[in-house]
């Protein structure tokens, strides 16, 4: 029996989670905890506090995903005054391996740890189960991996593709591409500024300002409030959430069409990383959005742009596509990662 220490950590919040690895099949929760991030003036002292409220004794592994670059076995948190280094970490609490990963990476990992009540599938295909595997996932930005097995483990790597450039496809992507350019002053648009919840307020206000339907009161007051606090660290209201939640009702004429765009370009960006990997052991679509705008993935059109590739139609046709609906992934992902350190 191996005991193992993951955590999700954030700016905000982290979730630490006990976990008994055995010979028997599966990772079984020993005790879990969440925790305001700026609290603590390191990750140690939580730790520390944790395993004392959990009365056991120290893990014997330990895997850790931040929310930010890791470097190195390193990781300075974007959004908390934290230096973390894993060496430092194994020393300071008595644990003799730790691991710091990206919080992507603890996505891939995760897969390996979801049943099939943790999944939705969009498309059956043809599984392959010494295949690649493909991960995507539209959240505060656009993040892409992928999972390649070696021998009888799968090791996990990191992209960047969601800042490739943002490809459009008919008239009204392209005016929605011109309109980025020239509201940001930019020479070129990532995906990622179209496929992530800021690019859902980003087609709003393309259409908005295109007058393309009338605003609701309340997503109007939503959308104005986040411009003006533009600027500032912390906002107090989501307008990609909001815009979301009134698309997935039925509720408002803009945020349904918004949301239209959204799907339509998450599922075309997604057929461009299938289509570069050809992920047969399954192509899963992570991130906070997929699981809140579920209906929205399963009308058809994320899966039509994912196919409509020309005479690539019937490769993509074949690659199993899931929706990831536990919102724990990631910390599956950090306690699988440990388990095999």
């Amino acid at each position: 029996m191996t005991l193992l220490l993951a955590g999700d950590i954030g700016g905000t919040k982290t979730i630490l989670r006990l976990v008994k690895s055995s010979d028997a099949p599966g990772l079984h929760t020993v005790y879990e905890e969440t925790f305001r991030s700026g609290d603590f003036p390191d990750l140690v002292p939580m730790v520390q506090q944790f395993l004392a409220a959990a009365n056991t004794e120290t893990p014997d592994k330990a895997c850790f995903a931040i929310a930010g670059p890791v470097v190195n076995n390193t990781a300075k948190l974007t959004n908390l005054a934290w230096l973390l280094a894993a060496d430092r970490l194994s020393e300071e609490l008595g644990i003799a391996a730790v691991s710091l990963i990206n919080d992507f990476a603890a996505v891939g990992y995760g897969i390996l740890g979801l049943s099939k009540q943790d999944l939705s599938t969009l498309q059956v295909g043809k599984h392959q189960p010494d295949a690649p595997m493909a991960i995507i996932g539209a959240g505060t930005g656009l993040g892409q991996g992928f999972l390649i097995k070696q021998g009888h483990q799968y090791q996990v790597f990191p992209s960047e593709g969601g800042h490739a450039d943002f490809a459009p496809r008919n008239e009204l992507e392209f005016q929605l591409l011109k309109y980025l350019l020239d509201k940001h002053g930019i020479q070129r648009a990532s995906v990622e500024r179209v496929v992530s919840g800021l690019g859902i307020l980003s087609i709003y206000q393309f259409l908005r300002d295109r007058k393309i339907a009338a605003e609701s009161p309340d997503i109007a007051e939503a959308v104005r409030t986040w411009e003006q606090e533009a600027g500032q660290p912390e906002k107090t209201v989501d307008p990609g959430a909001i815009i979301g939640s009134a698309a997935v009702e039925g509720r408002d004429r803009l945020a349904e069409q918004t949301l239209q765009i959204f799907v339509e370009a998450y599922g075309a960006e997604a057929g461009n990383l299938a289509l570069k990997l050809l992920p047969y052991g399954g192509l899963y679509i992570a991130g906070g959005i997929a699981a809140k705008i579920l209906p929205l993935l399963q009308n058809g059109s994320f899966l039509l742009n994912f196919t409509e590739k020309g005479r690539m139609r019937p490769l993509l046709e074949e690659i199993p596509v899931h929706i990831i609906l536990n919102p724990q992934v990631g910390l599956i992902g950090a306690a699988v990662c440990a388990s095999k350190l």
